[in-house]
Order: C-alpha cells, then sequence, then structure tokens
C-alpha cells in the first residue's frame, strides 16, 4: 500500500517540490501534515516543515514561513508553492484509500542521510485532546532535537503529559534511499510577482497561517485558477514585447557602435592617474 508505482511517483514529486521551495544547501528536512475530513467531505489540516541550512554555524532548523521575509521573495507566490505541496500530500492520502480500509489522518517526512523517510500515523485527531498547536509542539520537540528548557512553562507541560501517557496508534514507515543529489534551488525563482509562474494553475484549498509556529489550517477557495490563467496571458504577452524591444534596441547598437581600439599599458596607467587627481579634487 505505501509503495505501489503511483504512491512511489507521489513520493518523488513531493521531493522535487521540497528541494525547489528551499534557497540555499541544507542537510536535514522535516514536515508534517495531516488531513482530516469534516461535514460534507470538507478536508481540513495543517502543514509545516522545517530544514536545517548546510554549515558549521548553522544549527538551528528554519521554518518554511520565514523562507520569504530571510530570503526576500514574494509571500504570496511563495505561499502558492506551500498549497501546490500540500496538494500532493492530499493527492498522496487519496491514492492509499482501499475500500473498508482506515486512511492515515497524518505524516511526518524526514529526508535525512540520503533516505526518505515517511512515518504513517493513524491517530483520531477529530476526538484528540490535544489541539493543533498542542501537536505542535511536540511534534517540534520529538523531531527537531529542540531541548525541553527551550520551551515554555505551558509547553513543557504538555509535552510532559503527552510522554507520560501510553499512546497505542496504528502507525506504518516507508522508507527508499535518495539515489540522485538533489539539486540546490540557490533562489532560482524569480522574485516579481508578474514573472511567476507555477507548475499547474488547478483550483486549490487556502492555506491560512494562524499560529506562532507556521501552522496553516485549509479552507476550501476556487478563485486561483481563473486569476493564474489570466496571469500568464499578460505575462506572455508582456514578455514577447519586451523580447521585441530588445532586439530592436541591440539591433540600433550594433549598428552604430565603432571598433574600440586596443588600451595600451600607457593608456591604463593614464587613465588611473586621471582618476586619482580627480579623486582627490573633488575631496578639497
Amino acid at each position: 500500500m505505501l509503495s505501489s508505482p503511483s504512491i512511489k511517483l507521489e513520493y518523488a514529486k513531493i521531493q522535487r517540490q521540497l528541494f525547489y521551495m528551499i534557497p540555499e544547501k541544507w542537510d536535514k528536512i522535516y514536515l508534517y501534515a495531516s488531513i482530516t475530513n469534516q461535514i460534507n467531505n470538507l478536508q481540513t489540516g495543517e502543514l509545516y516543515f522545517y530544514y536545517y541550512p548546510k554549515g558549521i554555524l548553522k544549527k538551528n532548523p528554519v521554518n518554511v514561513y520565514e523562507i520569504p521575509s530571510k530570503f526576500s521573495l514574494d509571500e504570496e507566490m511563495y505561499l502558492k508553492l506551500v498549497e501546490e505541496l500540500y496538494n500532493s500530500i492530499k493527492e498522496l492520502r487519496r491514492l492509499a484509500r482501499k475500500p473498508e480500509q482506515e486512511l492515515w489522518s497524518n505524516l511526518t517526512i524526514k529526508i535525512e542521510n540520503s533516505k526518505f523517510i515517511v512515518e504513517y500515523s493513524y491517530e483520531d485527531l477529530l476526538h484528540s485532546e490535544y489541539s493543533n498547536s498542542d501537536r505542535h509542539i511536540i511534534w517540534v520537540y520529538q523531531n527537531l532535537n529542540k531541548p525541553l528548557e527551550s520551551f515554555s512553562k505551558n509547553e513543557r507541560s504538555i509535552i510532559n503529559k503527552y510522554l507520560s501517557e501510553n499512546h497505542n496508534e496504528k502507525k506504518e514507515i516507508y522508507t527508499e534511499p535518495i539515489y540522485k543529489n538533489h539539486n540546490i534551488n540557490v533562489v532560482k525563482y524569480r522574485k516579481e510577482k508578474e514573472q511567476y509562474i507555477t507548475e499547474s494553475d488547478q483550483d486549490i484549498g487556502d492555506l491560512i497561517i494562524n499560529d506562532e509556529f507556521g501552522r496553516i489550517d485549509e479552507q476550501s477557495r476556487h478563485e486561483y485558477g481563473k486569476r493564474n490563467e489570466a496571469n500568464v496571458y499578460e505575462l506572455g504577452k508582456r514578455k514577447n514585447i519586451n523580447r521585441k524591444l530588445k532586439s530592436m534596441k541591440n539591433s540600433e547598437n550594433s549598428q552604430n557602435e565603432l571598433p574600440k581600439k586596443k588600451k595600451t599599458y600607457i593608456d591604463q596607467i593614464e587613465e588611473q592617474q586621471h582618476a586619482i587627481k580627480s579623486q582627490i579634487i573633488s575631496k578639497k
């Protein structure tokens, strides 16, 4: 069930999405996502992930929702990438659906030591005594090696309570090696909103950040498709115009440009002396 050909293809897609969303070299990635079915088959859930930057001095994990401000990226467009990633998680769950078989409610993905690990949990989140924020605190403590002392008093009490209980929820683990080195995306996607085109323009849910950990809850929204289609059309027209203008300008410059005389060593020395004199005069 966890390793069918279609599910493996979705694993590969999720890896590519994660690699693309991190604009610097990294060592490890940890992701949490949950999906619950509400009334009228409305799906709600959470998604957050952290990565550890590569380097001796970079010890602290970076929250996905810190990336836009950290690297001066357009926040709205970056959140679209988060939404697409969550869509892939939902597709992973859909592919696991079998008649009369229980579906997982949340998962943790770990990418470390050249391994891709998915831990599925079948916890009943709808009737859990722990809130989404509580589970986030517990998850951070269990997966990010954050010292207990670094949490607040209230957070420590939540963690200690959870650890003192017996949790026998069903879990399944899938592991596969990462055969190829991942491509590091050092901010290759463009920062300007009008120059950004996503890989897919399908309707997706709206994920709203609502706490200090960067947790997001999904609500229905179906406006992206039309808006993206219009943006792509306008962008295509703008690119064609800019391409023509640039071609005309290059042609004009090439016609007006005269062959440059190669500078001699004496010419270079005289230019340096002239520059120094200009600096001295300007300071007086």
